[in-house]
């Protein structure tokens, strides 16, 4: 059974900083590339950071580049993302994503509020 299981989030004030995690399950992990996607009410699900499966090469959306960073430990299955100078706009539903095509697979998601 595959599971996605995101920890880490909650309310933080503006400027602060949060570490996510997701632990994974039920398939072979380090095979597939690793994802945090993001949704604000109202809005359309992003992707916000992708770790490739050796952690050798990651992306970022651009309003995140320079205040987040994505890494992973292939052996503890699991993938991580350092969240710093966080903003109001940052507030969102937080989901792992995990894919090698044609599987993918998500977790349930965390929130996070960024509010004074």
């Amino acid at each position: 059974q595959v599971q996605l299981v995101e920890s880490g989030g909650g309310l933080v004030q503006p400027g602060g900083s949060l570490r996510l995690s997701c632990a994974a399950s039920g398939f072979t992990f380090s095979s597939y590339d690793m994802s945090w996607y993001r949704q604000a009410p109202g809005k359309e699900r992003e992707l916000v950071a992708r770790i490739t499966t050796a952690g050798s090469s990651t992306n970022f959306a651009d309003s995140v580049k320079g205040r987040f960073t994505i890494s992973r430990d292939n052996a503890k299955n699991t993938v991580y993302l350092q969240m710093n100078s966080l903003k109001p706009e940052d507030t969102a539903v937080y989901y792992c994503n995990a894919a090698r095509w044609p599987m993918y697979y998500w977790g349930q998601g965390t929130q996070v509020t960024v509010s004074s």
